[in-house]
């Protein structure tokens, strides 16, 4: 599909954390970079569905040697999960992480799921609600120790967490702080990202994930309606809030790595939606997330420029 260069559109990858650094780890995020990549992300997991027996690495510590591994590419999460985080101490490394990776660095945040890591800790897996409930309280409450956290520190007290006298000096290099991606499918959600974030994410809309591509994309345009019907009722822009859509193995027939064509197909369709970042994922053999490197290459290398023609 031929699209208006006047539709901007990033690529970004998203790079499991499955390979030993020594041994495919750090190739995998210089590669990225060198094809180009707008951000490389990787997954904030301890165990994640069909990898929970195989090699899975902690995503911050992920970060922190791409970081030193790479010079321009940006890098994030894709993302955090309050399953097993706290503001607190997940400030301090994020303000780290931004001073290493020298203000390249991305914050994707969602509500966390109920899969491995909701157990992990001992405790019975959170409802929706109380995960929903949980997230209105984790976000505002990072949002202000990053960009508040001087002299005299960060004090709250919630329903769910809680800092006290909290200093983060010097800061993020980013000003104020460094940018939040919220993830979000519902009105509580986007009404986060509307308020703290500097972009939007999905990986579609729930209720159109088994009906194909045409079916996925129009999920997809209902959900960036609802998102602006959102930003105007919290005052903000629709326009300055950035929309990323993460390519995803939930959504069957929807694989924009099947051929060059096929992207170019795909992330049309999602620039016209007013998309300006899609996400695809690096290849990983024998899993859900296989793909021809030589395709997903050309992918990287070319499909923006076809994208624009």
């Amino acid at each position: 599909m031929a699209v208006s260069s006047a539709l901007p559109l990033r690529l970004s990858t998203v790079i499991l954390p499955v390979w030993r650094w020594q041994e495919g780890g750090r190739r995998s995020w210089q590669h990225a970079e060198e094809l180009g990549f707008h951000t490389a992300y990787t997954y904030d997991h301890l165990s994640w569905r069909t990898f929970r027996d195989q090699p899975w690495f902690g995503a911050l510590p992920t970060l922190t040697a791409a970081a030193a591994a790479t010079e321009r590419i940006r890098l994030g999460t894709m993302v955090i999960s309050p399953n097993f985080r706290h503001p607190v101490t997940l400030a301090k490394e994020l303000i780290t992480l931004d001073d290493i990776s020298g203000g390249r660095l991305t914050l994707g945040i969602g509500a966390g799921g109920s899969g491995f890591d909701a157990t992990a800790l001992g405790h019975d897996a959170w409802s929706p609600r109380e995960r929903a409930d949980r997230f209105a309280e984790f976000v505002p409450l990072l949002d202000r120790l990053l960009s508040e956290g001087g002299t005299g520190g960060v004090s709250y007290r919630g329903d769910f967490y809680s800092a006290h006298e909290v200093r983060t000096i010097p800061g993020c290099v980013q000003r104020p702080r460094l940018p939040f991606a919220v993830a979000a499918t519902g009105p509580r959600g986007m009404r986060l990202a509307a308020r703290h974030g500097q972009a939007w994410v999905t990986t579609g809309d729930p209720k159109s994930l088994d009906g194909g591509p045409d079916a996925f994309l129009a999920g997809l345009g209902r959900q960036v309606e609802r998102l602006a019907g959102i930003c105007e009722e919290t005052g903000r822009e629709p326009g300055a809030l950035d929309k990323i859509v993460l390519d995803s193995s939930l959504a069957p027939g929807v694989d924009p790595l099947q051929s060059v064509a096929a992207f170019v197909d795909f992330a049309g369709r999602c620039a016209e939606l007013g998309f300006t970042e899609l996400v695809v994922h690096y290849p990983v053999p024998d899993s859900v997330y296989a793909a021809d490197l030589a395709v997903f290459e050309r992918i990287a290398t070319e499909g923006l420029a076809q994208l624009a023609r």
